[in-house]
């Protein structure tokens, strides 16, 4: 194994936790149960995850490749994460997507309250249904013409 781990790198109930040899692991990050940190890739070169300093990777989060998850990046439970996250940034979903990105004036300190991690689904419904709104408001729709010259019925 030639995986690197930095200072106090905390692995919660490490059952199930893999971490491919080129693994590189920062300073002060959090690694919970069924996470993956793997490659894809059976190459002799650099094919698993780069974690920087103050990452948090949540339960049974599945990180792919030689990949880079920068600083102070969180990884919400069962994310797949195929590409590089940025700094501060929270990605969830599979494949895992930015929902959100902490002012660099947040503290770098690791909470442990992933209740507080957004859903995208709901958030992306709600665009979708606000926009559909839009829409409909402005447009009339043939059925709509049709219902007008028949007094409201639809027809035969």
């Amino acid at each position: 194994p030639g995986a690197t781990f930095g200072q106090r790198v905390f692995i919660d109930h490490g059952a199930g936790v893999v971490i491919g040899e080129t693994a590189e692991i920062g300073d002060n990050c959090v690694i919970y149960q069924g996470v993956t940190l793997g490659g894809i890739s059976l190459e002799r070169t650099k094919r698993h995850p780069t974690l920087e300093d103050h990452v948090v990777i949540g339960a049974g989060a599945k990180i792919l490749g030689p990949i880079r998850i920068r600083q102070g990046a969180r990884v919400g439970a069962n994310s797949v994460v195929v590409r590089d996250v940025p700094e501060r940034a929270t990605v969830v979903g599979i494949p895992a997507r930015e929902v959100r990105r902490r002012d660099a004036s947040e503290s770098e300190r690791i909470t442990l309250h992933h209740e507080r991690i957004s859903d995208p689904i709901p958030l992306a419904l709600g665009d979708i249904l606000a926009r559909l709104q839009r829409l409909e408001g402005r447009e009339e729709t043939p059925s709509d013409t049709n219902r007008e010259k028949n007094g409201g019925r639809e027809n035969d």
